[in-house]
């Protein structure tokens, strides 16, 4: 007696669940459900990242000689032509060392052509045997001394000569300035390193964005792929470039390892300059006018209770089946191995489509096996609870593509979040839960 005073509490409060979940109007039922539309639109799948806008080719120009800067004959943004002069040095030091190597050269003659008369007396001396083998030998030795010495002297005055034609700075190619490092009067020392006095870029119209991607996000990152940014001066316009590069270097930015990537861009209209920073999009993935639902509709954790109405429903359609249909349905189910616990994949639409068992939903929770399927919850056109599996496609992190899915289509009302029954007679009690508990989703 015991046993069955137990079974029969047990079937009481399914009852009760039943009739609340099913057995009250369209309207009540569908309150106690946030519900959002099945929507038709376009869907991306983006990275996003910020890097720094800069020229695709520039030149750093400098000096190869100290001294200060005479005169400088041009200017920031100035459109120059390659060999076009840039800046001049003071060239008095540099003139005057042009004629110190000339006076070191003249020295240096004469000193080869004294040593040269040396060697020429001396040498008759040797024939009469009047002076040794060894003071002939030094004599040669000093000839060939002062020789070298002329040359020494020559390679002085050719040094001196091209230290004086680099007082002149010239463009190295064409291009625009677009940064200039001195001013007239300023000492330049080119003793330890070229100190940098302008840089020009070649082309402004082609820009280049150094783009830093979080290591999580590298590997989907590829060569050629397009790319969207923007830029704070014109935050209402979007500019379009692709991926040119990606550095193997990687670097550490407080603590996440981070790569970076070499974005190129056309720069026609000469909107973008060099420093700016750009917020990127690396398009990843695109779908256009597909069915989408919010991700928190594929999220939605059913109670179990869900589920017994859910099987009460399909039981009653099953009911409603000619008993052909139920034997053709039962042979197809058990040759998949489901039977009457079988999983219904493409569990009760509004047309009273084939149902199954509930068995393979049970553990669930309105999600799945797998990243490529879910399940969407709804009412049907009779206010019943129902569920259909989907196949998932891009999604952007807020909304997701629904590949495939039995009854879904635009303007389906998909459930979200499971709110809190109250009960119809008297307070409720503030330690309890509803069946479905207090918000689920």
């Amino acid at each position: 007696m015991k046993k069955i005073a137990i079974i029969a509490a047990g079937i009481v409060v399914v009852a009760i669940v039943i009739w609340q979940l099913t057995g009250r109007s369209g309207p009540e039922q569908a309150g106690r459900f946030e519900f959002v539309e099945v929507e038709r639109g376009d869907i991306e799948n983006v990275i996003s990242s910020s890097g720094t806008l800069s020229a695709v080719g520039t030149v750093e120009v400098g000096t190869q000689v100290s001294g200060t800067i005479a005169g400088i004959l041009a200017d920031y943004n100035e459109t120059v032509r390659a060999g076009q002069v840039l800046a001049v040095l003071d060239t008095t030091m540099l003139s005057a060392s042009v004629r110190d190597a000339r006076a070191g050269i003249v020295r240096a003659r004469a000193l080869h052509d004294q040593a040269v008369r040396d060697y020429e007396r001396e040498q008759d001396l040797h024939e009469n045997n009047l002076i040794s083998d060894a003071q002939l030998s030094d004599t040669q030795t000093a000839v060939k001394t002062a020789r070298a010495g002329v040359l020494s002297a020559e390679a002085s005055l050719d040094r001196s000569r091209a230290n004086l034609r680099y007082a002149v700075i010239r463009s190295p190619i064409d291009g625009t300035v677009i940064m200039r490092n001195i001013e007239p009067g300023q000492t330049v020392a080119a003793s330890f390193s070229t100190p940098t006095l302008f840089v020009i870029a070649d082309d402004l119209s082609e820009m280049e964005i150094h783009a830093l991607v979080d290591e999580s996000d590298i590997g989907v990152i590829r060569e050629g792929q397009s790319v969207r940014f923007t830029v704070e001066a014109y935050m209402d316009e979007e500019f379009t470039g692709a991926v040119r590069q990606i550095w193997l270097q990687p670097q550490t930015v407080q603590n996440v390892v981070m790569y970076t990537v070499v974005v190129d861009a056309r720069n026609d209209r000469g909107l973008l300059y060099p420093g700016m920073t750009a917020t990127t999009d690396f398009l990843i993935d695109e779908r256009r006018d597909v069915l989408m639902v919010p991700n928190a509709a594929l999220r939605l954790r059913a109670t179990p209770d869900m589920f017994e109405v859910m099987r009460a429903t399909m039981e009653e359609r099953m009911a409603e089946l000619p008993d052909s249909v139920r034997q053709a349905m039962g042979e197809r189910m058990g040759r998949r191995g489901g039977g009457a616990g079988g999983h219904p994949s493409g569990a009760g639409g509004s047309g009273g489509g084939p149902p199954g068992g509930m068995g393979g939903m049970g553990g669930m929770g309105g999600g799945s096996s797998d990243d490529t399927s879910a399940m969407l919850w709804y009412l049907d056109g009779k206010g019943r609870l129902n569920a259909t599996r989907v196949v998932k496609g891009v999604t952007d992190g807020r909304m997701t593509e629904i590949v495939r899915g039995r009854d879904v289509e635009e303007g389906l009302q998909v459930i979200v979040s499971v709110t809190e029954l109250e009960e119809d007679n008297g307070p409720s009690n503030p330690l309890a839960t509803s069946p479905f508990g207090r918000r689920r989703g």
